[in-house]
């Protein structure tokens, strides 16, 4: 059996400090601020336009220009709004769902150079022939498409289509 310890005060003498000698630590650092948020979900509402959007946006995130994320799929879009365009730093677009009808809308997206995931399908434009060529010919930085990956090829295939087409228009509708 071990002996009991004595009490810490009979071993160690009395530590004295004076004001002068007094170190101060400041406070640790906790987690740290949260950051503003870079998405947004504007999705199923019904939009039919995006109207007043930055000046809202301006309210709630960090600089309009920092969004990375927007989901504006299953709304009643018609077009692709060049308000999009201010938005240079978006990774991800979410379009699907509209009632945009015009492969040309997808043109206005050509200024994002960030822009890496895309969704498009669910709109009458995906009914066009050469529909995900073409756009993969506008925005061929993009790693997906209609939640499907890009791959080589079909960025080939797209650059070999554009110069085959050139300024012509495409999207025929489908048979």
């Amino acid at each position: 059996m071990v002996p009991p310890c004595p009490p810490m005060s009979d071993v160690l003498p009395p530590i004295i400090l004076l004001p002068s000698e007094l170190l101060i630590v400041p406070p640790r650092a906790g987690p740290p601020p949260p950051q503003p948020p870079h998405a947004l979900r504007l999705n199923n509402n019904s939009l039919g336009g995006l109207g007043g959007l930055t000046p809202t946006l301006e309210k709630l995130l960090v600089p309009p220009t920092q969004l990375r994320w927007l989901d504006l799929s299953f709304n009643h879009l018609t077009t692709i709004d060049p308000v999009l365009t201010t938005f240079r730093a978006l990774r991800s677009l979410q379009l699907h769902g509209n009632n945009i009808s015009s492969l040309a809308e997808v043109d206005k997206l050509g200024v994002l150079p960030q822009l890496r995931r895309l969704t498009l399908h669910g709109n009458p434009m995906e009914e066009q022939r050469g529909y995900r060529s073409y756009v993969l010919s506008l925005l061929p930085h993009l790693t997906t498409l209609d939640f499907s990956g890009v791959t080589k090829q079909e960025l080939e295939d797209a650059a070999t289509a554009r110069l085959r087409h050139g300024k012509k228009k495409w999207g025929a509708p489908r048979d």
